[in-house]
């Protein structure tokens, strides 16, 4: 029969092979885990140099596109800047004539007016007139 010590010693040795079994299933998983994580590493890495490149020639293209849109805009800004002198010289041209023809025919009528004797010109009454107070 076995004594007290050998007994302690085959429980332990048995505790030892199990605790080795159980860290080698560990270390497998753990192999497996870093050997995908690898492998995810180097796809992300192989779709990544692409999209990068497709990124870089996206802002290039987009930044020439703003230079373009600048130089619209500042035509734009020009254009409209002309097309307001262009309307004030305009009014300057139309209105002043047109001011003084006007004055010159609300003369005239005047005139015309006052020199006829067979009508009378009509009086203008003043709010002021029709007070009492």
């Amino acid at each position: 029969m076995l004594t007290a010590g050998e007994v302690a010693g085959l429980i332990a040795a048995t505790g030892w092979v199990v605790l080795v079994c159980v860290m080698a299933m560990v270390l497998i998983k753990l192999a497996r885990l870093l050997t995908e994580t690898t492998k995810a590493v180097s796809d992300l890495n192989n779709r990544l140099a692409p999209l990068l490149d497709d990124m870089s020639v996206t802002v290039n293209e987009t930044n020439r596109q703003l230079v373009a849109v600048e130089a619209i805009a500042k035509d734009v800004k020009q254009v409209s800047g002309h097309a307001a002198k262009l309307s004030a010289v305009t009014q300057t041209i139309f209105t002043g004539p047109l001011i003084k023809v006007s004055s010159l025919g609300h003369g005239v009528r005047r005139a015309i007016e006052a020199r006829r004797v067979s009508r009378p010109r009509p009086r203008v009454r003043r709010p002021e007139q029709g007070r009492v107070r």
